[in-house]
């Protein structure tokens, strides 16, 4: 107990810039990825190509190299942010090509023959998708949603490589104290065990409340 009594400043210091990273990074994913799914369901064809592209290759680049891209890439293009916000948009935009084709999924769980109504109805694409369509996909993809936001959660360690203050990142400076590396790794898994049943615990009640009975 030692190690996280005495050092507990500099874990709860970690837990959260994890917290902070994974809140933000989350919120830009489910945005960017509805936007996506948006795009990938509708007529034009443009705009279908669009959100095939980011899908496909969000989901084929290995998120480390996204972070090299992102955060060294960009300033040598004149956009200089603090890591931690460039870490916010690696993460997020990664994420939300998985969150995209989790929405996509539900969306086609939806039967067609509620959108022709709606559009017999005279209603256009965006108020067939936003009153019709998604409200009956969300409740069948809260569980999915959820993983996909843990993964996030744990992603997030990657940030700690780039000079972002995260949880992990916390066994280089224990370390260079001389406490025992196994310990200084038990309580970091445990923070990241706090996160990630929290999260799990959120979207259970949010299943509870208005997923689809199976």
């Amino acid at each position: 107990m030692n190690v996280l009594t005495d050092n507990f400043h500099t874990y709860a210091e970690g837990f959260l810039g994890t917290l902070e990273l994974t809140v933000y990074a989350s919120a830009l994913a489910l945005l960017l990825g509805f936007v996506m799914a948006s795009f990938r369901v509708a007529p034009v064809g443009s705009l279908r190509a669009f959100g095939t592209a980011w899908v496909t290759v969000l989901r084929n680049t290995p998120l480390t190299l996204l972070f090299f891209a992102v955060l060294l890439g960009l300033p040598r293009f004149g956009l200089v942010l603090p890591f931690q916000v460039f870490a916010v948009l690696a993460l997020g935009c990664y994420t939300s090509a998985f969150v995209c084709e989790v929405l996509r999924a539900g969306i086609n769980t939806v039967s067609r023959g509620q959108g022709e109504a709606a559009r017999s109805l005279g209603m256009t694409f965006g108020q067939t998708l936003r009153l019709v369509i998604l409200p009956q996909a969300f409740r069948s993809v809260i569980p999915p949603v959820g993983s996909t936001l843990i993964a996030l959660a744990k992603n997030s360690a990657i940030a700690g490589a780039f000079s972002v203050t995260e949880l992990l990142g916390t066994y280089r400076t224990l370390s260079e104290l001389g406490y025992n590396i196994v310990w200084t790794f038990v309580w970091i898994a445990v923070g990241y065990l706090v996160l990630t049943l929290a999260i799990s615990a959120l979207f259970h009640v949010m299943e509870r409340r208005w997923g689809v009975a199976r």
